[in-house]
């Protein structure tokens, strides 16, 4: 008999029957026989981290049988998960396989736009299929509280129901909790979803946020913020503790999950300055500021939550005003977060913004539905390393990865699939395949055909077949008159975008779809620029163009002006535009000039926040 292939280490979460050696010709039969916890496969296995003994697992395909080795049911369910992905007549060959990071996770924010009971548990069963194994549930936040809560029903009675049925027609309205819009997950949904996942072999992790993010519970128990209307919750106030203990105390009588999330993150501050019961509590505590009294409040969470068997996970702003002694850090403001945290001896889970963020367009943003600033396809996705710049000696603490999918633009539940599938495949990739096994080319076909078959069974996915990809221009250098030229600024940048600084304008280099890319340049004022061609040539036309993302606050230019001059003291007017797309994307802006001149002056009228451009263009 030929001898079958064996793949050792782990596959793609997403494996491809072309990957399998057809040895003795194709396995005939169902007949599958599983094996847990015997040797050789424990003993082969004991060189591996905890975690992943528990998901390792051996397939054996044979003509006659199939073999499932494991050391858990958890182990098992990989096993006959990978299977599932496999045509029949099954490839025969075996595979020993497991998890890169113990947490391969995906967030829902399910308070900027509720979703279901029933919607959930579809997902459960996608994600679950790609070993996905850690569901984090954005439950609160000013939108809205989605949790039953038996000891304040107050929260979801007041404050589960808005006005409007997007996040921006609520975040406008002045009467934002008294509508009909809304919903939230009772607490027999919340077992029934919890013991869903676990069949899964699934984690779900609840998210509390506290003390920012806070305006609905401010609004629906009065007397736990600083003011009447507050996002922030107050520190200073024993009631506030109070009701975050009691409702602490249901989250973990309904989810048995180690980690519970506190959110930690964007917290205003801006009534503790000035708010006496904070005064009082930061005099008592011997507190020298407000990060440190943010503090506080996550210590004396953790403390509860560590008295009642459990571990506080939050955002990486709770690394401010000191981290609590047993917290773990989940960086989104880039990596340094979880890298501090990780220098510091705490555990860590990367979602950094530019990686993990699904609510980044996916393609070409003329064709898609907005997103909350930024381009993120899936191959920038797949690329992504969580262990980059982390020492070897301390790789135990990264617990893994995690794609968070914001909602405030996301009414619609076949949006959230869609923005969903297939990057998800990526972030699962990510987390269960070592490095050394990944190839961009052949996820890309795996990720393909394993949306196409979530199609066909009701999900709604973005088609990688029809993808466009990055902004054709930005793909080669462009060649024109103004290339190279020294650029005069009337008004600067912005420090956080300077993108090449004074040379961007004229380097040639186009920007992508994404104005964070390093390429587009930011500002906070009107871009009024002068260009030097170096001597008097003859100018036809001078155009830039802007990018608008609105969810991130950037807009279109109001109008804009071309000026042009010989010596660079009297200029004369060429052109004046005026937007008349306000709701664009990406447009140029452009005016004929059919002069001779050395100066150019550019100079776009800034409507409101945000203006981003990458290059004058001059013909």
């Amino acid at each position: 008999m030929k001898a079958l292939l064996t793949l050792i280490v782990a596959l793609g979460i997403l494996p491809a029957p072309v990957s399998f050696e057809r040895a003795d010709g194709t396995s005939t039969t169902k007949d599958v026989e599983v094996v847990v916890g015997k040797r050789p496969f424990t003993r082969w296995c004991a060189s591996l981290p905890d975690f992943a003994k528990k998901e390792a697992y051996r397939l054996t395909i044979t003509p006659k049988r199939i073999r499932i080795e494991a050391n858990t049911p958890e182990g098992v369910y990989r096993a006959e998960t990978t299977l599932g992905q496999l045509e029949y007549p099954y490839p025969c060959g075996v595979i020993v396989d497991y998890p890169r990071f113990p947490w391969r996770g995906i967030m829902l924010d399910i308070s900027r736009h509720f979703r279901d009971k029933e919607f959930i548990l579809k997902q459960i069963d996608a994600l679950s299929e790609v070993k996905l194994n850690v569901l984090h549930l954005h439950l609160t936040d000013a939108a809205g509280w989605r949790l039953e809560v038996k000891s304040h029903p107050e929260l979801t009675a007041k404050a589960a129901w808005r006005v409007g049925d997007t996040w921006r027609e609520w975040d406008t309205t002045g009467k934002r909790y008294e509508g009909s819009y809304g919903g939230f997950l009772s607490q027999e949904d919340v077992r029934e979803i919890v013991a869903y996942a676990a069949r899964h072999h699934m984690t779900v992790v609840p998210e509390i946020e506290m003390p920012g993010h806070s305006r609905e519970t401010v609004y629906a128990i009065p007397g736990v913020g600083c003011r009447e209307f507050s996002d922030d919750l107050c520190p200073g106030k024993e009631a506030t503790f109070q009701l975050l203990e009691e409702v602490l105390a249901e989250v973990m009588d309904l989810f048995p999950s180690e980690y519970i999330h506190i959110g930690g993150d964007e917290a205003g501050k801006r009534h503790w300055h000035d708010c006496p019961d904070c005064q009082r509590r930061m005099q008592e505590e011997g507190l020298k500021n407000v990060e440190e009294l943010q503090s506080y409040l996550v210590r004396r969470i953790e403390r509860f939550l560590n008295a009642h068997g459990r571990r506080l996970i939050g955002w990486d702003e709770i690394l401010e005003g000191g981290l609590s002694p047993n917290a773990t850090v989940m960086s989104w403001r880039g990596t340094e977060g979880g890298l501090e945290a990780i220098r510091q001896g705490h555990d860590a889970v990367m979602t950094p913004g530019n990686r993990c963020y699904l609510d980044k367009v996916q393609d070409a943003p003329v064709r898609e539905p907005e997103g909350w600033g930024g381009y993120l396809p899936i191959d920038s996705i797949y690329v992504y390393d969580p262990a980059a710049g982390i020492p070897e000696a301390s790789l135990g603490h990264l617990l893994g990865v995690q794609g968070n999918l914001w909602h405030e633009l996301i009414p619609q539940p076949s949006h959230t699939e869609y923005m969903l599938y297939p990057r998800a495949f990526a972030i699962a990739e990510i987390g269960w395949s070592p490095l050394e096994v990944k190839d961009a080319d052949d996820f890309r076909e795996r990720a393909t055909a394993h949306a196409a078959a979530l199609r066909e069974r009701g999900y709604t996915t973005f088609k990688l077949e029809e993808e466009v990809g990055n902004r054709p221009a930005s793909r080669e250098a462009e060649n024109h008159l103004g290339r190279g030229a020294k650029v005069a600024y009337a008004r600067p940048w912005h420090r956080n975008y300077p993108a090449a600084r004074a040379a961007t304008l004229t380097d040639g280099n186009l920007g992508g779809w994404s104005y964070g890319d390093g390429r587009w340049q930011g500002f906070l004022s009107d871009v009024d620029v002068t260009i030097d061609l170096g001597s008097e040539k003859p100018v036809h036309y001078v155009t830039a163009t802007f990018l608008a993302a609105p969810g991130a606050g950037v807009y279109l230019p109001d109008r804009v002006t071309v000026e042009y001059s010989v010596d660079g003291e009297h200029y004369l007017l060429a052109g004046e535009l005026l937007n008349e797309n306000p709701d664009g994307k990406y447009i140029p802006f452009g005016v004929s000039v059919g002069k001779d001149a050395r100066y150019i002056r550019y100079h776009a009228f800034r409507t409101k926040e945000w203006l981003f451009t990458d290059e004058i263009l001059i013909y």
